[in-house]
């Protein structure tokens, strides 16, 4: 650790091995770096303090000035892109990434660029990109930001050195929770069991009331389970009822951020030209949102077949249940019908109807 003691590192939740690079390569980092794992697995976090090592390790008089800016995501020397809508697009951001890269840094000898959302760079962008990330100038660094590395993106992953972020685990995100005063030990792992391995997501959940009712309706489930399509329609309602509620808090503040918006564009007279772009933030944002609802409900769904086989009941048939849930929550990432697929997911799954 250069410039003295620091703590950025524990900002970095469960992700141990990651944090063990990291900080072996502050002193003699590389050029590029790939860091790929879902959302809410620490990666921008991590991202932000490296930056702020790396700075600190250029400038050891302004160690701790560094690292303070860089985790806020407020140096002059870190830059952070954001792609506006569903892509990460070359004319937009790319091409402007680039042109950053290639000044001067501000206030030491390097510079730190972070891509958050890389996984949606078009196949233009991406082009665009290889050779700045394949030979950058020697004061810039990148940092891509990516939930996986499709195949168009090959190429640019072999320029980079890649740094794994799996889904943190929940005693991980309860002791998170417990340490940071957000939520007793007795209701921490309940809200880590829901957060679908993203203390981001946990961090959300503290103050959700209706938690233990979804929790609930989940695990009730295979209780009325007869085999009959219409107990699975009634039941598939419910939950996603449950989910719409859940989800009205983010409705909310999504209409307020149009609201506001649109009192900015008419103030300045640029009505309209931000709206597409923010509503496409939105539409990721709730798809997300109910996604990682899902993966919760699928995970209690699979913890109560495993306390079943330990208590007892018919293996195989409580195995195949939980391979099919296995499938359901892999086939997530492809956006399939939520009514659908959860109608022909309980469909197969084992009764535990006493």
């Amino acid at each position: 650790m250069v410039g003295g003691e620091s703590v950025s590192w524990d900002l970095v939740v469960g992700q141990q091995e990651a944090v063990r690079r990291l900080e072996a390569a502050v002193t003699a980092p590389v050029h590029a770096y790939l860091f790929v794992g879902p959302g809410g697995a620490g990666k921008r976090r991590a991202a932000t303090v490296f930056a702020g090592e790396l700075l600190a390790a250029a400038d050891p008089d302004n160690a701790e000035r560094h690292r303070r800016l860089a985790v806020d995501e407020s140096h002059a020397d870190v830059h952070m892109l954001d792609p506006v809508g569903n892509n990460l697009r070359r004319d937009e951001e790319a091409e402007p990434l680039i042109v950053q890269a290639s000044r001067s840094p501000v206030e030491g000898k390097r510079k730190v660029l972070i891509v958050n959302r890389f996984h949606t760079a078009t196949a233009a962008a991406a082009a665009s990109l290889l050779k700045t990330i394949e030979e950058p100038p020697a004061t810039s660094i990148f940092v891509l930001l990516a939930e996986d590395v499709p195949p168009e993106h090959i190429t640019i992953e072999s320029r980079c050195t890649r740094v794994d972020f799996p889904p943190i685990a929940e005693e991980a995100i309860a002791d998170a929770l417990v340490a940071e005063g957000l939520a007793p030990p007795e209701q921490a792992p309940i809200i880590a069991a829901a957060a679908s391995g993203s203390v981001e997501r946990a961090r959300t959940l503290v103050a959700d009331d209706r938690l233990v009712a979804r929790r609930d309706a989940w695990w009730s489930i295979p209780d009325r389970l007869d085999g009959t399509g219409a107990a699975v329609a009634v039941m598939v309602e419910e939950v996603r009822a449950l989910i719409d509620d859940a989800g009205k808090a983010k409705v909310a503040q999504h209409e307020a951020e149009l609201e506001a918006m649109d009192a900015r564009e008419e103030q300045l007279g640029t009505r309209g030209s931000g709206r597409k772009d923010l509503e496409a933030r939105h539409r990721r944002e709730l798809r997300q949102f109910r996604t990682e609802e899902l993966r919760f409900g699928l995970a209690t769904l699979a913890t109560r077949y495993r306390e079943a086989i330990v208590a007892g009941d018919d293996r195989r048939g409580l195995l195949d249940g939980i391979d099919a849930l296995r499938r359901t929550q892999d086939a997530l990432v492809r956006n399939p019908n939520e009514a659908l697929a959860l109608q022909a997911l309980l469909l197969k799954l084992p009764s535990l109807a006493q």
